[in-house]
């Protein structure tokens, strides 16, 4: 058995819970969930006495043991991160292999951080409202009591009565995807009981929910594929959604079964939600969360859904044991997702990706500077430490540069390629520590490897890359940049001009841009921001005036002009336009509540003018996701508490 979770109050190595039985209720005038969570928990030991759960702002109204109400139950004083722990005393003694039913009666409050309630001005439509889950990492008991660690693997079904349609992160029973929305019922007026099941064990961040106008619409599958696949996603942005990922979805995720085994979860959808979904993408099983802001009508950012559906292998069919491991989870997607980018595309593919990421991890990196502990891979968590302050790229990106490193020391993908697929038929259903990846790599190579292949693993500095902090790599990495070369000419270029004072002898055009693609715009972008010497003022200016980037529509294109000029003379002149776009209030109307978007810039913008940027954000706090809100505001050095107060 391995280490305990430091961010979990519950009793999970005792005795934990098998399947949950949920009875929901959800009431959008009152915004909250209401109903029974119903436990079946099997005893890992002998002599367990109590069962105990992880709650957050949970209101608990009564619990049965073996379906007879009892009343030694108590709930513990609030933890700040962990939130309260439910104890329920059991009326036997259970011995290892014993199980028992316990039914939590509860109802979810305001105050819980995994759920969203939409006005209906915050969606697309405007006519009706929405709700929507974020569990990860450790969200999953402000929605429900549950013993909140990926260690728990669950089986679920659930019974949920509503007046718009709902969704989960499970397999739809009643009414059937394909029929009419809301069962043909008045949306909006009328109730109706959703059923789903979630046969395939998963961890208590992968539970979710959503409900509003949702309606779907099927890809067309791979012949002999047995599982289905589709888009859901208010009328209004269905054209528009079902155009974007109609082609690639089910290529993408035949691919992925290629490489890695038979996709399990039966149903592989996509649901595109409101803009303060504050994530690219959520891999909920048979339902993956995605933001708007993929909606680029030229299927250039589409490669998010690999990224997500990789996670179907590593992360929600091989999971990490707890927040310390997590790069377990982030780092074998982001690698797998790469080579898919290879096979899908070309090698230079999987090389552009991996330039984006490596500025990004660079940025993280520094960002952590003053909290070490935090670049590393394997993080060495305290008991209670809230694994959000943590969240950023390191895990990815660290983690995808070192199985890549991992991948060329032994040989390469025809090599590393066949482990890939024995690691996941290993713990296909597990949660696993580190060291365990790290003894089965080497028992894999033992095995059906060579000696030559022992001693490359032996080369590696293993410290380094999982237990050490730095700004930098343990290795220099190298990466195929025949489609990063283009943009870091042109890049390069810009910046050897920054001497040209007279704006009108420079050689620039719009047309410079014509054979650059979306991500090698990107890269475009980072390669001028990460030079020491910003460009001049004026450059800046004409800079805007040729290419137009505080006009695009691409977030992933806004965001990165934004980063760059906010650094520059040229602040100033852009720091207005930066607020305006991060809430929305411009021509795009649409708050860019994508963490990847918004913390960024906020953290731009406060250097630059720290009272607009506080004001900005307290102008449309609420319009951002809980989790969002709590990492701005920790951001700009803000306590969140007494901004609600004052708000």
């Amino acid at each position: 058995m391995h280490e305990a979770d430091p961010t979990s109050q519950s009793n999970y190595l005792q005795i934990a819970t098998k399947h949950i039985t949920f009875d929901w209720t959800v009431d959008f005038d009152n915004k909250v969930i209401t109903g029974t969570a119903t436990h079946d928990c099997i005893a890992n030991i002998d002599e367990v006495s109590e069962v105990i759960f992880d709650t957050s702002y949970l209101h608990i109204e009564g619990v049965k043991v073996d379906g007879d109400a009892v009343q030694d139950f108590r709930l513990g004083p609030k933890h700040e991160v962990m939130g309260s722990a439910l104890r329920v005393s059991l009326p036997r003694t259970l011995s290892a292999g014993s199980s028992i039913l316990v039914e939590i009666t509860y109802r979810t409050t305001a105050n819980g951080t995994a759920l969203q309630f939409l006005e209906k001005e915050q969606t697309q439509g405007k006519t009706f409202p929405f709700l929507f889950s974020q569990c990860q990492p450790i969200h999953a008991r402000d929605l429900a009591p549950v013993q909140d660690t990926p260690s728990v693997k669950l089986t679920y079904s659930a019974s949920i009565r509503s007046v718009l349609p709902v969704l989960l992160s499970a397999r739809r029973i009643f009414p059937p995807s394909d029929g009419p929305a809301h069962d043909g019922k008045i949306i909006g007026k009328d109730e109706v009981v959703y059923t789903y099941d979630q046969p395939t064990p998963i961890p208590s961040y992968l539970l979710a929910i959503a409900a509003g106008n949702l309606h779907y619409k099927p890809f067309q599958v791979p012949d002999g594929k047995q599982w289905k696949s589709g888009v859901w996603s208010e009328p209004e942005l269905m054209d528009s959604s079902f155009w974007e990922f109609s082609r690639d979805t089910t290529s993408f995720l035949a691919a992925a079964e290629n490489l890695a085994g038979p996709y399990r979860f039966g149903v592989y959808d996509l649901l595109v939600l409101p803009p303060s979904f504050p994530y690219g993408g959520m891999e909920n099983p048979c339902l993956t969360f995605v933001t708007p802001t993929l909606l680029a009508g030229d299927r250039s950012l589409t490669d998010v859904v690999i990224h997500e559906l990789t996670h179907s292998w590593f992360g929600n069919g091989v999971t990490h044991a707890h927040a310390s491991h997590f790069w377990l989870n982030e780092g074998w997607t982001t690698y797998i997702e790469r080579v898919l980018l290879q096979i899908i595309h070309s090698p230079a593919h999987r090389g552009l990706s991996s330039v984006i990421g490596h500025k990004g991890l660079l940025d993280a990196l520094a960002f952590f500077e003053d909290k070490p502990k935090y670049q590393k891979l394997v993080i060495d968590f305290d008991y209670g430490e809230n694994p959000d302050s943590a969240y950023s790229r390191v895990p990815y990106d660290k983690g995808a540069n070192f199985l890549l490193h991992i991948e060329r020391t032994l040989g390469g993908l025809e090599v590393f390629l066949p482990y890939v697929k024995d690691y996941v038929a290993t713990y296909m259903g597990h949660s696993i520590t580190t060291e365990t990846w790290k003894d089965h790599l080497y028992a894999y190579f033992q095995k059906n490897g060579s000696e030559g292949q022992i001693k490359a693993l032996n080369s590696i500095n293993w410290d380094a890359w999982l237990h050490q902090s730095g700004l930098r790599l343990p290795v220099e990495m190298e990466y195929d940049l025949t489609l990063a070369n283009p943009a870091n000419a042109l890049a390069d270029r810009w910046y050897e001009s920054r001497h040209i004072m007279d704006i009108s002898k420079l050689d620039f055009k719009g047309s410079d841009l014509d054979s650059l693609d979306a991500n090698q715009r990107a890269v475009f972008l980072e390669r001028l921001e990460s030079y020491n010497e910003p460009l001049p003022a004026g450059h800046l200016f004409h800079f805007d005036k040729l290419y137009s980037f505080s006009e695009t529509l691409s977030a992933e294109i806004r965001f990165r002009f934004y980063t760059l000029v906010l650094k520059s003379q040229a602040a100033m002149h852009f720091v207005q336009g930066a607020a305006n776009w991060v809430i929305g209030a411009d021509d795009t109307g649409v708050i860019k509540g994508r963490m990847k978007f918004c913390r960024p810039v906020f953290r731009a913008m406060f250097k630059v003018n720290p009272n607009l940027t506080i004001s900005t954000f307290r102008q449309a706090q609420t319009q951002f996701h809980p989790i969002a809100q709590s990492l701005i505001a920790q951001d700009l050095g803000l306590d969140l508490a007494r901004l609600r107060v004052s708000g």
